[in-house]
């Protein structure tokens, strides 16, 4: 997912003419921590962008790390649906947060594709959030 999202983003970037820092956050559905990692990784290294400062993502927002046992965080279209609906909403209401670029991130799942050792492909949409 990581793969795509990196792609996702770097496009949008790209075809608005806009910057990371144009933006109050760059939210992803669930890539939790290692997704995460990834991401950023993935946007340097063959894009040459750096989203760091102002992304977050679902999956470890919706679950506190360091004192709950949950490895890499959560994942799941669930994430994106609470977090972007009750907090990421309600930031926007009262003033918080202006712009926000959500990057749903998604996992093609076959369990035909799984069994023959095909990789599982990954899906991203951009959708631009502004009050």
């Amino acid at each position: 997912m990581a793969p795509a999202a990196g792609r996702t983003i770097s496009q949008f970037l790209d075809d608005t003419a806009t910057k990371p820092d144009d933006y109050d956050l760059i939210l992803t559905g669930d890539l939790g921590f290692t997704g995460t990692k990834l991401l950023y990784e993935i946007l340097e290294r063959e894009y040459h962008k750096d989203i760091k400062n102002v992304h977050n993502d679902c999956g470890l927002m919706i679950y506190n790390l360091k004192e709950q046992d949950v490895n890499s965080g959560g994942s799941g279209c669930g994430c994106s649906a609470s977090v972007v609906c009750s907090h990421i909403l309600k930031q926007m209401n009262c003033g918080k947060l202006k712009r926000v670029l959500f990057v749903a991130t998604g996992a093609l799942m076959s369990p035909t594709s799984s069994k023959q050792g095909q990789p599982i492909p990954g899906i991203a949409h951009a959708v631009l959030l502004e009050s």
